[in-house]
């Protein structure tokens, strides 16, 4: 199991009717310290996305990347599919 850390936090009313709101009435969690926990997982997954996908487009707009991806594409024989 993983272990569990007590915090305080201030929360709106609104956000705290919703968390209960999740756990009792939507049954998609058991508690509410799991609908918190999902909650913040999938907004940190988002957000990395969003940060790798930045990343990525400014290696697309990078002139010696773009040249290093092609070298690579060339080795593998697979100069026309990759990269994209």
């Amino acid at each position: 199991m993983t272990s569990r850390a007590k915090r305080t936090y201030n929360l709106s009313e609104t956000t705290v009717r919703r968390v209960r709101e999740i756990a009792d009435q939507y049954g998609a969690f058991r508690t509410q310290d799991r609908v918190v926990d999902a909650a913040v997982e999938r907004l940190y997954l988002e957000l990395q996305a969003t940060a790798e996908a930045a990343q990525w487009a400014a290696a697309a707009d990078d002139p010696e990347f773009r040249r290093e991806a092609a070298s690579i594409g060339e080795a593998f024989g697979d100069r026309d599919r990759w990269p994209a």
